[in-house]
Order: structure tokens, then sequence, then C-alpha cells
């Protein structure tokens, strides 16, 4: 099979060097978005399946659009690919991308669709509290993420999962799953189509969603630092400077104590919630300083039981 990828972030990458090392495709091209600028001298740097794929020889294509983009829409067709795998590329395929592959455009998805459509759906899971998520690989639309399905597998999410975990565990998930069903679908398998019940959205993240507020349930609040750990991280305001919290936990019993009290700053880092139940801060990131452990923290801090942070 001739195949031309399409992805970005790191995501991605499992997926193309599956394909790559696999006898049963031939990557023809990849195509990513434009080098951006990062780092602290923000300077322009690939993404990284352009990297990825520059280091594997490929013949690959960044443009910043393509719709209407002639010259990239004709290094397509010449490229003549049976399929058209997009894995988290971040720009909508017009319909002449989608109809340039001769059997079908697939993408892999890291949800279980009909759920979590969308941007963010490894985050998404998390945050809502789910138990279970997965991927997919499905036959690619032009509406967001509605295209049948071909195949699916799914991953528990425990109460200690991270957004780090589940990405670390999805992205070669849907690798595998890739190449598992990619003869299949040459072969003529047929995607069943995802349940008209159960369609979420996955809308994307924005960093006040990162702060936390101590007015929510702890369980709430443990999600969204497990969702945000390690980066970004989940922050609150602690004595005017912004703390990231990495890791903790939700502890159980009832506290007589507001919403964002400090009740325990000697050996423990414990703040109420507004459930009346504490979460325990067991590492942290002070603004402009290294990751560390509340114990380490709470010796040069200045922290009591009974201070307060924002809620």
């Amino acid at each position: 099979m001739r195949i031309v990828f399409a992805g970005t972030p790191g995501f991605s990458v499992p997926c193309l060097q599956a394909l790559i090392a696999s006898p049963d495709v031939d990557v023809v091209g990849v195509v990513s978005q434009p080098d951006r600028k990062s780092g602290r001298g923000m300077k322009l740097n690939p993404s990284a399946v352009k990297q990825a794929a520059l280091d594997a020889g490929m013949d690959v294509i960044t443009p910043e659009r393509l719709r209407n983009h002639t010259e990239a829409l004709a290094w397509l067709e010449n490229k003549q690919p049976d399929i058209l795998v997009v894995v988290a590329f971040g720009m909508i395929l017009p319909k002449p991308w989608l109809d340039a592959a001769k059997i079908a455009p697939v993408n892999v998805h890291a949800s279980l669709l009909p759920r979590w459509r969308g941007a963010a759906p490894i985050e998404r899971a998390l945050l809502a509290g789910d138990t279970t998520t997965g991927v997919c690989v499905m036959r690619m639309e032009e509406s967001l993420d509605t295209g049948a399905v071909y195949a699916r597998a799914s991953l528990p999410i425990s109460g200690k999962t991270t957004g780090s975990d589940l990405w670390f565990a999805l992205a070669p998930l849907g690798a595998h799953l890739l190449v598992k069903t990619l003869p299949a679908i040459a072969a003529g398998l047929q995607p069943e189509p995802q349940l008209a019940d159960g369609i979420t959205y996955a809308t994307k993240l924005n960093n006040d969603e990162r702060v936390i507020d101590w007015s929510q349930s702890a369980g709430v609040i443990d999600r969204t630092v497990r969702c945000f750990s390690p980066r970004p991280g989940a922050r609150t305001l602690a004595q005017g400077k912004w703390l990231k919290l990495i890791d903790g936990e939700v502890i159980v019993g009832k506290v007589e104590a507001g919403p964002g009290q400090v009740l325990a700053a000697s050996g423990t880092l414990d703040i109420a919630c507004g459930d009346r139940l504490a979460y325990r801060i067991h590492q942290l990131q002070p603004e402009g300083k290294k990751v560390m452990s509340a114990v380490d923290y709470l010796r040069g801090a200045a922290w009591h039981a009974g201070d307060s942070l924002p809620t």
C-alpha cells in the first residue's frame, strides 16, 4: 500500500514509525504543519513528525494551509496514495485531499468514538472522570470525527492515571491498531457507523482550566492535577505567586474548614476542598524553581494551618 501520512505532534510519531517499519506499506510522503517558534530562544523548530520523517529520509511538505493550495494538492495527487493516514495533524482536510486516497482516508483518534470527538480527547476523558478510554481507526469525513469506525482498542483509566500516562499509552496503542487494521481495510473491510447516542465533544483546553478552584470537589481537583501533570501543570496562587501542583491525592474523611483553607503545613500540605474533603499535595513546582516534594517545599516556605488559597 502506498501511504501518505499527515501528523504534527509527538503523539503522531509512533504511528509514522510503525508504518515505516511495516512490510505491508510504503510511506511515500509526509505532511506536517510548518516550523514554529519555541523554546527560550524562540527559534524556528520542526514539528515532531517532520523531524521523524526527515530522520527516516521521507519526502516532507509543510504547507501553511491546505484549502485552495494547488501546489500541495498536486504533490499529494502525484504520490498516488492508496490510503491517506491522518494522526493529530491539526488542520481540517478539504474534500480534494480526502478524495485523493484510492482506498480510504483514515484517521487514528484518541478516544472511543462517538465519545470525545474533537481536539482534546485525552484530557477531556480525564477531566470528566471516565474510567475507560482508547483509540479508534476510522474513515475520515469532512465533518469532525463523524466517520465510521474500522477498529477500536480500549484502555482503563485509574484513579492515579495522568495525562502523560495516557499520552504515552495511547500513542503506541494507536500505532499497533493502525498497522494491524490497514491490511484489512485494503482487503475491503467495511467500517461500522458511529452510534447516535453518547456523542460528546472534546473542546480545546484553555489556560483558565489549569487554575485550581478550591471550591470544587476534591475529586475534580485531583482530576485536574492529574490531567495537566507534569506539563503544563495545574496551578494555584500561593502568597502572590503561581504554584504548580504535580501530584497529590484525595484524603478520605470530612474536614471542618472552608474551601482553600490550609489544614496542615508541617510534614504534609493538606488543603480543604468544596465538598469538605481535603486534597494532599505530594509534589509541586514553585514559580521559577524545580519540581520538589511538598515536604521539601515546606522547609523553606512560610505556610501555616489556617492560611487560605483562592477559590
